[in-house]
């Protein structure tokens, strides 16, 4: 009776990771934000081990969609490498700022940024915007790409680097201060600020989160905090689910994907204006 409870629970975890898989792949966001209230809330495992599983789970959601997104030209390898550091940076200074600044108010002014952003998103901007406007530093990198349409290959150029360099620091800050995913500020900058389509957003996004994840994996192992009968479940639950979610990208609309994108980040700044006002 005890094993088939264990195989029950083991088989709710993986169900409830395939939908946060697929989301997080269509979305760039990882599963992790679905993973760790799932885990907490429904079934109630300590947040530690859910946060070390959520970690394993958007390595697992990089590394099974980000392969598939390079393959069919989605992803821009060379913007992601270059926003990684800007990340990377921001995470290390987010981890010495989280004794010396109030969690609590960082958490009620990010929740008002992700509440503006979502908005912005569906109503401000087109997606059929003007790509090909030539920016010096995305020439000086060689961050411009292609990406594949229904109607052939369209050709874009990265706007305001500096900006979108800047603004995935903060991602990184957030990450280190709050123990968040970097993911959806990463599309934010992408989407919103460098003018990059929305679906090379998502997918850069999805190679990109991966590394960050890697490294505080290492800390939460080292700790003791990823358990191997946890992690399982929610690493093939959310592998199966991401790479059907490299399927559904194609074919999917990007004003049905930004929808998606908007509820998930302000269930995201709901959270955290709920835990920054407590």
């Amino acid at each position: 009776m005890h094993d088939l409870n264990n195989l029950l629970f083991s088989l709710f975890i993986y169900i409830g990771s395939f939908f946060a898989g697929l989301l997080g792949s269509l979305t760039g966001l990882g599963g992790g934000i679905i993973i760790v209230p799932m885990l907490t809330v429904l079934f109630g495992v300590d947040i530690h081990f859910a946060a070390g599983a959520s970690l394993i789970s958007v390595i697992s959601t990089s590394s099974g969609a980000a392969s598939a997104y390079v393959k069919e030209g989605y992803s821009n390898i060379r913007i992601g490498m270059f926003l990684e550091m800007a990340t990377t940076i921001g995470a290390v200074i987010g981890a010495y700022l989280a004794g010396v600044f109030s969690v609590k108010a960082i958490s009620i002014i990010f929740a008002t940024i992700l509440v503006y952003s979502a908005i912005s998103s569906l109503f401000f901007r087109k997606e059929l915007g003007d790509f090909s406007k030539e920016n010096k530093y995305a020439r000086i990198f060689k961050l411009n790409g292609k990406y594949p349409t229904p109607k052939g290959e369209q050709s874009y150029s990265v706007q305001n680097v500096p900006l979108g360099f800047a603004l995935s620091s903060f991602a990184g800050i957030m990450s280190g201060l709050l123990g968040i995913g970097g993911g959806a500020i990463k599309v934010i900058a992408m989407d919103r600020i460098m003018k990059i389509p929305f679906k090379v957003s998502t997918t850069t996004s999805n190679f990109m989160i991966g590394v960050t994840a890697a490294a505080s994996a290492g800390i939460y192992l080292k700790n003791g905090y990823i358990h191997a009968s946890l992690v399982m479940p929610v690493m093939l639950g959310v592998l199966t689910g991401a790479f059907l979610g490299t399927k559904i990208l194609a074919v999917a609309s990007s004003r049905s994907l930004k929808i998606v994108f908007s509820i998930i980040i302000i269930i995201m700044a709901y959270e955290m204006l709920k835990n920054g006002l407590k």
